[in-house]
């Protein structure tokens, strides 16, 4: 609803529209790494659906307002993005392994743990927006870091930077929990000529000297 509200002052005011999508759209996906032409392998009535279908939804509806009503619109598919400023508990994988690992508690991974994800730093999500918004190319653009890691792996590289005598915690996995996520960011090196710059190495700190300040704040 926030979408259709969003395009209808568009339309009004003539205002260039930009959709942050996700890479949810493509559920769990059955090509790797993901496209932008890969039309996804999602679960309509799952417990994670009303996030991923309510995505999809955003996109038809950004594409309709653009082919009917002339509206100029950029839609960015935005994969796991971290950094500062990010809530302590907003049950983001990041987030959890370093606010657990500064608490000094069992970093929680659900699962084995061989479930893969691709981690972006913030600073360059932002490049990549403003250069989908001041580009002339609609999109959808996979906007993300192509660098791929295990919750296992996530788990190492949070050790090496915060403590390496944490532990880890497994859980059962989640429902409609996705396998595999991977960017294929061709389209937006060519088009935008964006690709990210911060690896996880080096951004993951610049997040744990937050966090840890808030945690010792707390």
């Amino acid at each position: 609803m926030g979408t259709l509200n969003m395009l209808g002052l568009a339309k009004r005011i003539g205002a260039r529209f930009l959709l942050t999508s996700t890479s949810e759209v493509y559920g769990d996906p059955l090509e790797h790494p993901q496209k932008e032409t890969y039309w996804g392998h999602v679960n309509p009535i799952g417990v994670r659906s009303c996030y991923d279908e309510g995505k999809r939804t955003a996109e038809t509806l950004t594409m309709d307002y653009h082919r009917g009503g002339g509206v100029a619109v950029r839609i960015a598919r935005i994969f796991n993005t971290y950094g500062p400023r990010m809530c302590l508990d907003d049950g983001r994988v990041v987030s959890n392994f370093v606010a657990q690992a500064l608490r000094k508690h069992p970093m929680t991974v659900y699962g084995d743990g061989k479930q893969t994800r691709s981690f972006q730093y913030v600073s360059d999500l932002v490049a990549g927006l403003m250069a989908l918004m001041e580009s002339e190319h609609i999109g959808p653009f996979n906007l993300g870091n192509p660098g791929e890691f295990t919750m296992l792996e996530l788990a190492e590289v949070v050790k090496e930077t915060i403590d390496p005598m944490s532990t880890i915690e497994f859980k059962p996995n989640t429902a409609d929990d996705p396998h595999m996520r991977k960017p294929d960011i061709t389209k937006a090196k060519q088009l935008l000529g964006w690709e990210p710059k911060v690896s996880l190495k080096e951004g993951l700190p610049l997040m744990v000297t937050d966090f840890r300040k808030r945690i010792l704040d707390e």
